[in-house]
């Protein structure tokens, strides 16, 4: 409500940017509200929660367990606490207590080790693992990921995301095969990604999404897997796992966004490509601005539209206009991350045309030399 804006001092937000963290991620249905809400207003046996929902959403994904976590990056802490702890009790308590003597290498491929938001490493120390990498910024194959591996490794990580380097690096079936033949677990981080089921079919021992990404949940995280992987996972409850604990309201609201999420039908990039091509269109008239559909670089069903920007024809660099946009009365943001090439990025899955027209009309006043409404 636009009370809240107002009570906070709190600007309005066009999010062209995605589900991204920084702007609260998404917007769930009505209906994961309405669950959200049963689960803030009643008591439940937290422990019993935690295993039948997980019972239950394993059921809908067909996997072997499943558990929610408080977000994605929590579930990563938490996975490499798993395949190091995993029965020790002592070690439960004490994870970092003590130099440790057990494997602990988390072995990740070099293009994988990035900033998501976090360093994906600092995920890591926390959950008591060490960082080794493989291969190379923009290489790393099966054999790579095989010459890391020592008797000191505890897990392979793969982190499956736009923000990782493509070319050149093996896929998770690759990474699986390999994690197989080492008998080392395989944990894939794919936060953002849209397939539950794919990554675990692949052959990865435990699989971590984002709730509130493209499952459009309450702030929240899913851990799949192998029954006993997540079981240890479980068990970080009584270890790092009490200082990023989902309460009673996330677990039910993400379960009933699970169900939501396998039964309706998704926006196709198709759908996006329609709904974006007038906005392209007016983009294409303004001077020294060029306008097209591009497609996910992770291999996503997401098409968004580039904006390339004549950094000589308009007078401005393109990261001071992206900065202007998002200092307007109504903050917009964009995918900036080619911005020092003069180009960005507009994700339409979460703006309305009418907003999609409101970011052509601030680009044009802007382009103009005039301060954005």
């Amino acid at each position: 409500m636009s009370s809240i804006y107002e009570k906070y001092g709190l600007k309005q937000v066009i999010n062209a940017s995605g589900r991204m963290t920084a702007l609260g991620v998404s917007t769930p249905a009505a209906d994961v509200v309405d669950t959200v809400k049963y689960g803030l207003n009643h008591y439940f046996e937290m422990k019993d929660l935690v295993d039948k929902t997980g019972t239950y959403i394993a059921g809908l994904l067909n996997v072997e367990n499943a558990v929610v976590v408080s977000c994605a990056s929590a579930g990563i802490a938490q996975c490499v606490a798993a395949t190091i702890v995993k029965d020790d009790a002592w070690l439960l308590e004490n994870l970092h207590a003590a130099p440790l003597q057990v494997p602990h290498d988390i072995v990740v491929p070099k293009g994988h080790n990035v900033n998501f938001g976090a360093p994906v490493g600092t995920m890591v120390t926390l959950g008591g693992g060490r960082v080794v990498e493989a291969g190379y910024s923009n290489e790393c194959s099966p054999a790579q990921l095989a010459a890391a591996i020592t008797p000191q490794t505890a897990a392979i990580l793969y982190v499956k995301s736009h923000h990782c380097v493509q070319k050149s690096h093996l896929n998770v079936e690759q990474a699986a095969a390999v994690a197989r033949q080492h008998g080392v677990p395989l944990i894939v981080d794919a936060a953002a990604e849209e397939d539950l089921q794919c990554y675990y079919q692949a052959g990865a021992d435990l699989v971590i999404y984002s709730g509130a990404k493209a499952i459009e949940g309450p702030t929240s995280g899913l851990v799949i897997g192998r029954q006993q992987y997540v079981e240890w996972v479980k068990r970080q409850t009584n270890g790092i796992g009490r200082a990023m604990k989902v309460g009673k309201e996330g677990i039910l609201g993400l379960t009933h966004a699970i169900e939501n999420y396998l039964t309706q039908q998704k926006t196709t990039g198709a759908e996006m490509v329609e709904k974006m091509t007038p906005f392209i269109a007016s983009l294409n008239t303004l001077h020294g601005v060029t306008a097209r559909v591009v497609w996910d670089a992770a291999g996503r069903d997401i098409a968004r539209t580039e904006i390339a920007f004549d950094e000589a024809a308009i007078g401005q660099r393109t990261g001071d206009l992206v900065q202007a946009l998002k200092n307007g009365a109504i903050a917009i943001y964009f995918r900036g991350y080619k911005a020092n090439e003069g180009i960005i990025e507009v994700d339409v899955r979460s703006v309305t045309p009418e907003q999609l027209n409101t970011i052509f009309t601030s680009v044009q006043t802007l382009l103009n030399g005039e301060k954005s409404a």
